[in-house]
């Protein structure tokens, strides 16, 4: 948001999941994790529960560091206790600097609100204008898509958070699906994602299947999705029989609450309508698997 507003410029420092733009990882980071991103989705879901059931915090905030830096203006979100340091902790380290700054706290649960909180974050480093000019942009990109989807068919989507246990997508991304030209199956517009079983994605038989992991990429989705085929009743799912099963950057463009919503708005309107948009999404950004019992491919 702050690269997006032009004051790119202004940043001294980041989070350890901060990647983009390309560079913004070269800055110093202020947030370290207690769980160790190489675990397999199962163990990553066991040691959060862990640490939150202990009253922990998943991420340590370093206060010395942020000092050392002297910011006018932090940035964080409490939308999430599993993406983010705890605002609590935010305020108290801010508090106690020698010039302690000011706090934006972002915690928005649509697409409206990633919007409003862009020129929130404009406003607040002097960019406002730049910030609301560019908005109006991304506003202009999706109703282009809402206008051509707006008389087909909506195919019955279900967009998959997290894939074991498996969660729901909620926040934007139901409304993601809706201006995209579907319906989204587990959650609604603005509700937070929650807990579900593999046999309630199968009971409504979704046309559509998306797999949006909160953090991974494509190709690491791909890796933890290899063991579906074996679940119970996978075969009989609508999506798979007709190949519309597919892994998508989460981390990039459905996860982050961000000005790339948008694009994840336009890699979901090429999954669920090639025959309006035929450009088949990048490889990078979002692929089509192939399942078997012994097999998983992704093209």
């Amino acid at each position: 948001m702050v690269h997006f507003a032009g004051a790119g410029d202004a940043l001294v420092g980041v989070t350890h999941e901060c990647d983009h733009p390309p560079g913004v990882e070269k800055l110093p980071k202020l947030t370290s994790s207690k769980v160790d991103p190489g675990m397999s989705s199962a163990e990553i879901d066991a040691a959060i529960g862990d640490i939150l059931t202990d009253d922990g915090s998943i991420y340590a905030l370093d206060a010395s560091l942020l000092e050392e830096l002297e910011p006018d203006l932090v940035i964080t979100q409490g939308l999430c206790e599993v993406c983010a340091v705890s605002t609590d902790l935010v305020h108290e380290a801010a508090s106690k600097l020698s010039n302690p700054p000011d706090v934006l706290s972002l915690n928005p649960t649509s697409i409206e609100g990633v919007f409003h909180d862009t020129i929130r974050v404009g406003d607040a480093v002097g960019r406002g204008d730049e910030a609301r000019r560019k908005v109006v942009g991304l506003r202009d990109r999706l109703s282009r898509i809402e206008e051509a989807v707006s008389r087909l068919e909506r195919p019955r989507v279900g967009c998959i958070e997290w894939l074991d246990p498996p969660f729901s997508a909620g926040h934007w991304v139901p409304e993601m699906v809706r201006i995209a030209g579907g319906q989204e199956l587990f959650a609604g517009p603005g509700e937070p994602s929650k807990r579900i079983t593999w046999e309630d994605v199968f009971d409504v038989a979704p046309e559509a299947l998306v797999l949006m992991p909160c953090g991974f990429d494509t190709e690491r989705t791909v890796q933890e999705a290899r063991h579906l085929p074996e679940l119970p009743g996978w075969s009989r799912v609508p999506a798979v029989k007709s190949g519309r099963v597919w892994a998508v950057d989460a981390n990039s463009y459905f996860s982050r609450p961000a000005p790339r919503l948008v694009e994840g708005v336009e890699i979901l309107a090429r999954i669920l309508h090639p025959e309006v948009f035929p450009d088949t999404p990048d490889p990078k950004d979002a692929v089509r698997f192939s399942f078997t019992k012994t097999r998983t491919s992704a093209r």
